[in-house]
């Protein structure tokens, strides 16, 4: 037994896969700098000024956070709607919910895999910035920069 099926029929419509990954690209360009932040305080925090690993990721995420925000309303999402205090306040608050993602993969990272050392805590880190991203796009895409 044979089954015929069109090509036609299992493509997918380009435009909009299209449209998908270029914003996810750039999304990208500016979660990009927003890690780069991240990391720049958190290893000046935590090996310059001698800081404890967990209380130097919050606030170098937080600092990337503001980054970011500054960087997805004017670059990134400048086209769409303006509800300037309603987008920074989701912003923030889904922001705050990714940045305790890091923060619970950082810790399993750290205190349950043992991975304290220079390396081993960007590693986790860095691990812990794409999980909690992805969350970022899908949200900000979804809901705090929508159409």
């Amino acid at each position: 037994m044979s089954v015929n099926v069109s090509e036609d029929r299992l493509t997918v419509p380009a435009r909009p896969v299209r449209r998908v990954i270029v914003e996810a690209v750039r999304f990208g360009a500016v979660g990009g700098s927003g890690v780069l932040v991240n990391f720049l305080f958190y290893n000046l925090l935590l090996h310059g000024f001698g800081w404890r690993a967990m209380t130097a990721t919050v606030l170098a995420s937080l600092v990337a956070m503001g980054t970011n925000c500054l960087g997805f309303r004017y670059f990134r999402y400048r086209n769409r709607d303006s509800r300037t205090r309603q987008q920074i306040a989701l912003f923030f608050v889904f922001s705050a919910i990714g940045v305790a993602m890091e923060r619970g993969l950082f810790y399993v990272g750290c205190h349950g895999l043992g991975l304290h050392g220079p390396v081993g805590s960007n590693a986790v880190k860095g691990v812990s910035i794409v999980l909690a991203s992805a969350f970022r796009f899908l949200v900000c895409r979804t809901w705090v920069f929508r159409h």
